[in-house]
């Protein structure tokens, strides 16, 4: 009886591991490399309920669904703008000057159907690009937490995702992208840094700033209503992050095993360092340090995954948890009300990573920079860092500005004070995010 039960067991394994004669691995595929890529592209697309669940414990309880669905509402506004036309502005063929792509046979994605790239079914590469276009104005959503309207929310991520996010992507990934082409090889940006964080964290502070602070701040208290689900978010986004970076060498290989290092490297060093300052100031060690600087060493090393060493990798995680504390501690000096620390953390950080990755270049990368490029250097390439940093901030201060005023004159952005009272939760959605009534209602 027991042999016959673990036959059964073997035969249902071989069943299921085994490829099915009717399965069409099509010609061409290399389906290792497809696999990760599926692998990764799922593990991005996790980061979105980790960044919720992040954000959603840090505000208040009155707030914590509204909060959370500015991360939801992200996955299916831009997941259709994406398919309709955004993979289209951001990989087509330059148009505008280079402003932007465009490309009739990513309209709908219509023509692509049949298409394999470097083993892979292009598919798969647009979805995989599609989570990295949800994620980075869901980020956004940080600095306006507690104090917007979700209409006028939804309205800034697509008109931010069109003007701003495909054509930056466009100028930093796509083939033809003047970014892409800068100097030597161009501007190094392995998942992200310029495209989805220093976008994002610079976008962040112009919209706290031009939004106001929320009503009380900061002389009532604002405590988190669930660190507990805060570091959950935290542990997800980690874990995705090795889709995020590892998977933005779009191979199954040595790179791919370079990144993935390096990212859990400078994730612990943020961690660990983060722990070390709050050891030295407050003579404690808080959660919410925990996560921040989980954050802080993920987030420098978005750009740099590919071509640092882990020694490399561990002094950006360490000199970023610096950075974004004292970048945290700036904000109370100033006064300005980015609720959740999205420019703190996100701007700062990839930021510095952006910039710092030249000097921890390992030394490989560098000979076969100066072989295929003729004659690579570590200021030349500073320099084109520096530009693609400029050209991200101009656009992304400018175009949030304006996007701004455009939401705030036609569907309303600030959320009135009554209903900011009241929370998001009752006044937008008409829930409570735990069946009770929350404690903070009345404040």
């Amino acid at each position: 009886m027991r042999k016959n039960a673990w036959a059964l067991i073997i035969l249902f394994i071989s069943i299921f591991i085994s490829q099915p004669a009717w399965a069409d691995t099509g010609p061409g595929i290399d389906t290792g490399t497809t696999a990760w890529m599926l692998i990764s592209t799922a593990l991005v697309l996790l980061m979105i309920p980790g960044l919720a669940m992040f954000y959603g414990g840090l505000v208040r309880t009155k707030n914590v669904i509204g909060t959370m669905m500015h991360s939801y509402v992200a996955m299916a506004v831009i997941g259709v703008l994406w398919v309709v036309c955004g993979y289209s502005l951001t990989f087509g063929k330059s148009t505008l000057g280079g402003f932007v792509g465009w490309n009739n046979d990513y309209f709908f994605l219509k023509g692509i159907d049949d298409s394999i790239t470097g083993g892979i079914p292009e598919y798969i590469i647009a979805m995989f690009q599609g989570k990295f276009a949800i994620i980075t104005p869901a980020l956004i959503s940080g600095a306006m937490a507690e104090r917007v309207y979700f209409r006028g929310y939804t309205l800034f991520i697509a008109l931010w995702f069109l003007l701003i996010y495909c054509p930056l992507c466009h100028w930093v990934w796509a083939s033809d992208g003047w970014l892409f082409n800068l100097g030597a090889r161009g501007a190094i940006d392995l998942a992200g840094g310029l495209v989805i964080h220093v976008s994002a964290g610079v976008s962040a502070l112009v919209i706290a700033l031009l939004l106001g602070k929320r009503h009380g701040y900061p002389k009532t208290a604002m405590n988190p209503n669930n660190l507990v689900m805060t570091m959950m978010g935290a542990g997800l986004l980690w874990v995705g992050w090795f889709g995020f970076n590892a998977g933005s060498t779009v191979q199954s290989g040595l790179d791919t095993a370079r990144a993935l290092t390096m990212t859990q490297v400078s994730a612990a060093s943020g961690a660990l360092t983060w722990l070390a300052i709050e050891a030295i100031t407050f003579r404690k060690a808080t959660s919410l340090g925990f996560v921040s600087g989980i954050l802080a060493g993920l987030v420098v090393i978005t750009p740099a995954a590919g071509v640092v060493q882990p020694i490399g990798a561990m002094i950006l995680g360490a000199l970023s948890s610096l950075a974004c504390f004292f970048a945290l501690k700036a904000k109370i000096l100033l006064g300005y009300d980015d609720s959740l620390d999205c420019f703190g953390i996100h701007g700062v950080g990839s930021g510095l990573g952006v910039l710092l990755l030249c000097f921890f270049i390992r030394e490989s990368w560098m000979v076969k920079a100066g072989e295929s490029a003729g004659g690579w250097t570590l200021w030349n390439q500073l320099w084109v860092q520096l530009q693609g940093m400029g050209a991200t901030i101009a656009l992304a201060a400018g175009g949030t500005a304006l996007i701004y005023f455009v939401v705030e004159k036609t569907v309303g952005f600030r959320l009135d004070p009554q209903k900011e009272q009241e929370g998001l939760d009752q006044s937008l959605h008409g829930e409570h995010g735990y069946g009770l009534m929350h404690s903070d209602a009345i404040r």
